[in-house]
């Protein structure tokens, strides 16, 4: 099964829980600046929120990609003031014909301190259990 990752991280917290889904996927996290070559089952993507909006870059990413190259998308995010950026990656993904999983993962993100100190360890704990639930389902 291949796998890939990739993110937006404007103030580190979606490149740190990348990470943990690399950890548990085996696969090296890139950012959304860095093209999708290969076809893939599983795709993570990763993103936060700010101002209440996830970047356009994850947009743009998106629009790279071909539908038919990736089996699945995966959200995963944190925000600090919103509920979740998931819904925002969601309808992107959605509206170019990607087959987006109905699991995603989302956790608080710190804004100042505003949840100070998250993602925390029992976040990155409850994101590595995710990774390792899609995963299995997917093997």
């Amino acid at each position: 099964m291949k796998t890939a990752i990739r993110y937006y991280s404007k103030f580190g917290h979606s490149a740190q829980m990348a990470e943990v889904v690399g950890e548990v996927a085996g696969v090296k996290p890139e950012s959304v600046s860095t093209p999708l070559t290969d076809e893939v089952d599983i795709l993570f993507i990763g993103a936060g929120v700010f101002l209440g909006k996830v970047n356009g870059s994850i947009r743009d990413f998106a629009r790279t990609l071909d539908p038919k190259k990736v089996k699945k998308v995966v959200l995963f995010g944190s925000s600090a003031i919103i509920d979740s950026p998931v819904p925002q990656m969601r309808k992107t993904f959605e509206e170019l014909g990607f087959n987006v999983a109905a699991e995603s993962f989302n956790c608080r993100g710190a804004m100042g301190p505003v949840h100070s100190g998250h993602p925390d360890a029992n976040d990155l704990q409850a994101l590595r259990d995710f990774a390792k639930q899609i995963l299995i389902k997917k093997s």
